[in-house]
């Protein structure tokens, strides 16, 4: 790698020329070696099978990782509260591993299930098999689908399954790895969460319907569940379920750093302990953001 300046110069000395020769050979060497390094040192692979390279992108993503103290401190909630049943799942939305405390089992999922059902509708515009300006009752598809969300209006529900059709709802299910029964409406908090995190991660529908549907989640009529509970500067994408001795709250959070996907399902005996199971998901909520945010 020599300088052409200096080829082209007729009054350089041969030694001056072979000074130049080596020096820039020890340049080339010295490049070469720190670039040997650095790859190397990028190829091996991290504690647990993943490459430093992968490693060191997580980190600078600056997300908080879901461990063992956070996974201790939400069953302690759970165990402290063992009259009521409690399911709670939680994930990293972004590849992360699910995190399933207490109750495993389906809950009735009751109008957390909405987001599905709004999914379904979605997904059929998307392949021109219906419209938001469809006539949908008294006003289009696209208004039912806020007003389901955002209301949790239950004729708008009604109207929105019998357009998308019960089998092809549960064929829509089936299709993002989810079994449903629209006809039972159950669910378990990690099918929620998947369900969630697919949505966020822009992998249930294109661009322009999941913002229009975030955007919805994040103004609701109920927001004293999960919202209530998280620091400000997190932003809250939910749905929440309340049907006789069921409460539910299903909810995206997010930062400039991540999103975490945060579902709590709860059954008790009735409205009267209503009050006792929304402190229960405050705290969960506490613990999570408290340990990610």
């Amino acid at each position: 790698m020599h300088d052409p300046h200096q080829l082209r110069s007729r009054g350089a000395s041969a030694a001056v020329r072979r000074r130049s020769v080596l020096l820039a050979a020890a340049a080339f060497l010295a490049v070469a070696l720190i670039a040997g390094v650095y790859t190397l040192a990028h190829a091996l692979p991290a504690p647990g099978g993943a490459s430093r390279a992968s490693s060191a992108s997580d980190a600078g993503a600056g997300r908080a990782a879901i461990d063992a103290d956070l996974d201790s401190a939400i069953e302690a909630v759970i165990a402290a509260n063992s009259q009521y049943q409690v399911g709670v799942a939680l994930m990293d939305t972004v590849g992360g591993q699910l995190h399933q405390y207490g109750v495993g089992e389906p809950f009735e999922a009751a109008s957390t299930a909405k987001v599905l059902a709004a999914a379904a509708y979605y997904s059929l515009v998307e392949d021109g098999s219906a419209s938001l300006d469809d006539q949908l009752g008294a006003f289009t598809s696209g208004f039912q689908i806020q007003a389901m969300i955002q209301d949790s209006n239950n004729d708008s529900w009604s109207l929105l399954m019998d357009a998308v059709g019960l089998a092809r709802l549960s064929e829509y299910a089936a299709s993002i790895g989810i079994p449903y029964d629209p006809e039972v409406n159950t669910l378990t908090t990690a099918d929620m969460a998947r369900i969630l995190a697919a949505l966020s991660a822009g992998r249930l529908l294109d661009q322009e319907h999941t913002a229009q549907l975030l955007s919805y989640m994040q103004d609701t009529n109920f927001e004293d569940l999960i919202p209530a509970a998280v620091p400000a500067g997190v932003t809250v994408s939910h749905k929440y379920g309340l049907l006789d001795d069921e409460l539910h709250d299903a909810a995206i959070l997010s930062t400039s750093a991540g999103s975490y996907v945060l579902v709590v399902y709860t059954k008790g005996t009735g409205l009267a302990d209503v009050p006792q199971r929304t402190a229960v998901i405050h705290d969960i909520t506490e613990a999570v953001t408290a340990a990610l945010f």
